[in-house]
This record gives structure tokens, sequence and C-alpha cells, in this order.
């Protein structure tokens, strides 16, 4: 048995199958196990995991905690590692599914060196915000 990611979020959702159809037809998860009478899913790619809950559905944290309107997850992004990005754009493409930050190369310093993506920014169906991430390496840092 692997172990976990150590951190997994839970989205809190509107309607589990959609979501399920947009991460997994879409984006490339698969389901790694689902409890449909909840409304619950557990969705992984590569080592990413990601859970999606039907809200009103099995347990539902109090009200004060739950998204009011669209988009949910305000403030949030969520980064996701992937092998390529451009399979994913296709697909995107295909359903003329809008994206929030259109696909860039951009390098990041950390320290000496300066560490390269390719990446694009999309909302899911309930907008919480996904930021797909392809590895470029590393450089020495130019500042």
């Amino acid at each position: 048995m692997t172990v976990p990611p150590a951190l997994i979020p839970e989205f809190a959702v509107s309607d589990w199958r959609r979501s399920r159809a947009f991460y997994c037809d879409l984006l490339g998860f698969t389901v790694d196990y689902a409890r449909p009478e909840e409304g619950f899913v557990m969705l992984e790619l590569g080592d990413a995991r990601l859970m999606i809950d039907q809200i009103g559905t099995g347990r539902t944290f109090d009200d004060r905690h739950l998204p009011q309107s669209y988009p949910f997850g305000r403030g949030l992004n969520v980064q996701i590692n992937v092998p390529a990005v451009q399979p994913i754009l296709d697909r995107l493409a295909q359903v003329d599914h809008p994206l929030l930050l259109p696909l860039e190369e951009t390098w990041y310093r950390k320290g000496t060196e300066e560490l390269g993506q390719r990446q694009f920014v999309v909302a899911d169906p309930d907008g919480y915000l996904l930021r797909l991430c392809e590895d470029l390496g590393a450089r020495p840092a130019t500042r």
C-alpha cells in the first residue's frame, strides 16, 4: 500500500456527478473509490488526490461553512501537477470550456534558482480554481 498524500482537499459540490465527469473526462482524474449514496468520490491523478462531496447528502458541515453562491472556494486556487498540460487543454477546448488564465510558461525564484512550469487556470463546475502545471525543471536565478 502506498502512503497517501499529506493533504487531500475536499470540495463541497452542487452536483457530484457533474463534478466527477468534469474531473475525469476533461482533466484526466480517475475514481479511486466512491460512495454514491453519500454523493462522495475520491479522485486521483498521478500523486494528486481530491475529494468531492455533494452538499446536502451524507455528512454536510454547518451552514456557516458551506459555499453560499457561485463561485465556490473564493480566494483559493489548487495547484495540480500533471505530466503534460496540452492533452488537458485539448479536451477543454473540445467542449469550449473557458480558461481563467491562459497557458503560460513561468519561472518562480527559489533562493538561487528558478523553478519553471507551464500552467493554466480553469474553474470547475462550481467555480473552484484549479492551476494545472507541467514541470519545466530548474535553472539559475536571473536576479
